[in-house]
């Protein structure tokens, strides 16, 4: 029989499992990470366990024997659950729970509690909500032991026990509730989408690995008094700023989501409306950890994350965050990325270079005019001066004479 515990009182204790399924597996990176994900959720990590297998135990996640060892360790370090680092099927979970007598979570579950735990606004609420009852409404005869548990815990945090209980139906009828509510919201974000663009303010959509210092950088840039905290997911829900550079040129900063290994596909697919605002930036800038051991493989996973989102033909440039941590001169690179910059988001260095590139970039999004306007267009001209960068204006006999660099849309508008 599982234990049931007040999570008030008693710290959660688990161990971590992972299954290496080659010889070049980065298992034990991922297990480590998912030592972060459980202090993020509040828990804390006794133990792990890596099996090598050419294949996951289609039944129980692991191999009969290496279950004996869990249920060994368990008992030796007083764990109150486990968590596997992949998704586990209906049946894997269910087996592995009578097996083990006690609270089995996996990665997927685990990354949605913190969602839940970190979700503010009303749109990452549902989002959260309708992705957690998308996976658990095939669950829900292997959730025994986590819907008994009487004093809550990490994954059960989100949609509660009455929602999960209820029979399939009910929760279908929920999903639609939300998905109405939701494309509701979108229709709203897509407005707000429109409104950008007819204004021609440039965005630049930060992104990048969790943790990587995003954050950070858009608090230091425009005072946005985002969370910052050396946890995964700190911030969950999208923020956009308004920057006025150096030129006069007002721009958007809008930071994302951070992305992660195994991004369980129910939240891409939630979320998707919030990530998608990179696909509708002018620029992308790609926020690398450049501390972190493991800063090539997330920055192949932010790639990858963005194809899957069908985000490409952006330019992107790569910023190296996190300098003033550096022991030592690292030399990384980004062959993907049309630029690279290395800066600290936390100590302001390098960042002014970094609004200057920007400035750079966006000056070769646009062209150079050289018109005279007659005075009956004059109204053109305050379309320049709005959404432009006027160089020179001259009234003459003929007209208005301007010099000026404008958006490619500007000028088929003119």
């Amino acid at each position: 029989m599982s234990r049931l515990y007040d999570l008030e009182h008693d710290e959660e204790r688990f161990i971590l499992i992972g299954v290496a399924v080659s010889d070049n597996d980065d298992t034990k990176e991922s297990l480590e990470e998912l030592r972060e994900l459980v202090d993020t959720a509040g828990g804390f990590t006794v133990g792990m366990v890596i099996q090598n297998r050419e294949k996951v135990h289609p039944s129980t996640y692991i191999g009969k024997g290496k279950v004996e060892e869990v249920r060994q360790l368990i008992f030796e370090t007083d764990a109150t659950g486990v968590v596997c680092d992949d998704e586990l099927s209906p049946t894997q979970l269910k087996n592995l729970e009578d097996a083990l007598q006690t609270v089995v979570l996996d990665r997927t579950v685990l990354i949605m509690d913190i969602f839940a735990k970190r979700a503010v606004t009303k749109e990452g609420k549902l989002q959260v909500e309708m992705a957690q009852l998308r996976y658990r409404s095939t669950r829900l005869v292997g959730m025994g032991n986590i819907l008994s548990r009487l004093g809550g815990g990490i994954g059960t945090r989100g949609p509660g026990e009455k929602k999960l209980e209820a029979d399939r139906r009910h929760i279908r009828e929920r999903v639609s509730q939300l998905k109405r509510e939701l494309e509701d919201l979108e229709k709203n974000r897509e407005t707000a989408r429109s409104l950008r663009s007819r204004s021609n303010i440039p965005v630049i959509a930060i992104v990048g690995y969790t943790n990587a210092g995003k954050s950070t950088l858009i608090n230091y840039l425009t005072n946005a008094g985002v969370l910052e905290e050396d946890k995964l997911f700190a911030t969950l829900d999208p923020t956009t700023r308004s920057y006025t550079m150096d030129s006069g040129q007002q721009v958007l900063f809008t930071d994302t989501v951070g992305f992660i290994r195994k991004l369980p596909h129910h939240l891409v697919n939630a979320f998707r409306s919030t990530l998608e605002e990179a696909k509708y930036a002018d620029i992308i800038a790609h926020v690398v950890d450049s501390v972190n051991p493991d800063a090539y493989k997330q920055m192949h996973i932010v790639y990858d994350t963005l194809a899957s989102l069908g985000i490409k033909d952006k330019t992107i440039i790569t910023v190296f965050n996190k300098q003033d941590l550096l022991e030592s001169e690292q030399i990384l690179k980004d062959f993907k990325a049309d630029h690279t910059i290395k800066i600290s988001a936390k100590t302001g260095m390098g960042v002014d270079n970094l609004l200057e590139l920007i400035e750079k970039v966006l000056m070769e999004q646009k062209i150079l005019i050289e018109n005279v306007f007659s005075y009956n267009e004059a109204g053109k001209i305050q379309i320049i001066r709005k959404y432009g960068q006027l160089l020179e204006e001259e009234f003459r006999q003929d007209g208005i004479f301007v010099k000026a660099y404008i958006s490619k849309d500007i000028y088929r508008s003119l």
